[in-house]
């Protein structure tokens, strides 16, 4: 029998759930039973299309070498813009790290986490100066962590072609499934912060700080290399 979506596979489990009871009790299954019935069925989609562990795709993207990648923008919203972009590859080989002149004030909450300031990227290239140099350099897979953020704020100034979802892989996605926390309100794997997975994973700090792209390429690295059971470098 194949099983198709989830209310199929929400049937058989709680069928499976009351096999051995009594008649009259199948009539008063308690919430709770229901409850969990549901979640084992989202997580039967979630993983329906998933072939490998989570440790088999880290190792998978380090040998196909992808490269990873990081921003440091305005804000999170619609308008943000790129103040810092760094590219990096699986061997830890450093591509691209530099400023980015978004031609706007940085807010001073934007500052305040990633430390960039306007003057630090008054006389940094603009993104039409290294978008070209960007485009080149994805021209394989790219991950980043949450990975569907960065691809915003690629889609604002380098084109679609790097914004397709094929081009791309979700680190922070790969570490929600490594862990195994799952969020039944949003029927899928709780998500960490960066910084939260690198000290739950014990990636070394290294030089550097946090909210630096960078830094958080490298540290994705290490994530990445720990899931796939290697000693971070």
């Amino acid at each position: 029998m194949t099983i198709k979506n989830r209310d199929d596979f929400f049937i058989a489990i709680l069928n499976g759930l009351t096999a051995n009871r009594a008649t009259a009790d199948r009539d008063t299954i308690a919430e709770d039973a229901i409850r969990h019935a549901w979640k084992l069925a989202d997580m039967a989609v979630y993983h329906q299309n998933r072939v490998e562990h989570p440790s088999e795709t880290a190792l998978r993207w380090i040998r196909k070498n992808y490269l990873i990648l990081d921003t440091e923008t305005t804000g999170l919203g619609t308008d943000a813009k790129i103040v810092e972009i760094a590219i990096i590859d699986c061997t830890g080989k450093t591509l691209l790290n530099t400023l980015v002149n978004p031609g706007i004030p940085i807010p001073p909450e934007a500052t305040a986490i990633h430390g960039i300031t306007d003057e630090m990227v008054r006389d940094a290239p603009t993104w039409r100066d290294i978008e070209r140099q960007v485009t080149d350099l994805l021209d394989r897979k790219w991950i980043a962590y949450n990975a569907s953020f960065d691809a915003r704020m690629l889609r604002r100034g380098a084109g679609t072609q790097l914004i397709d979802p094929s081009t791309y892989e979700c680190a922070m996605q790969l570490y929600a499934e490594h862990r195994g926390l799952w969020d039944t309100y949003r029927r899928k794997y709780r998500w960490a912060k960066l910084v939260d997975a690198a000290v739950a994973l014990n990636v070394a700090s290294g030089e550097g700080n946090a909210h630096r792209a960078l830094y958080d390429c490298q540290q994705t690295l290490g994530v990445i290399r720990a899931i796939a059971g290697m000693k971070h470098e």
